[in-house]
């Protein structure tokens, strides 16, 4: 699964640029469902979100 992180605020759903999260469905071909979860694995919000809301987080060297 990949590791995302907000890069805007969405204060409807009481998110902030920053938050990390985990793509666990792909909804459409830039649409994708982010489960949020806290330090003890329990999810806090699942939203659809865009890709240009996004950032994919690499945890290895990635080439550029």
């Amino acid at each position: 699964m990949d590791v995302v992180a907000l890069l805007e605020d969405l204060p409807d759903w009481g998110l902030v640029a920053g938050q990390v999260g985990t793509i666990v469905e792909k909804i459409s071909h830039d649409v994708f469902e982010v489960e949020f979860t806290d330090d003890m694995e329990r999810t806090y919000d699942m939203v659809p979100l865009e890709t240009q809301q996004l950032i994919h987080l690499h945890y290895s060297p990635v080439a550029a």
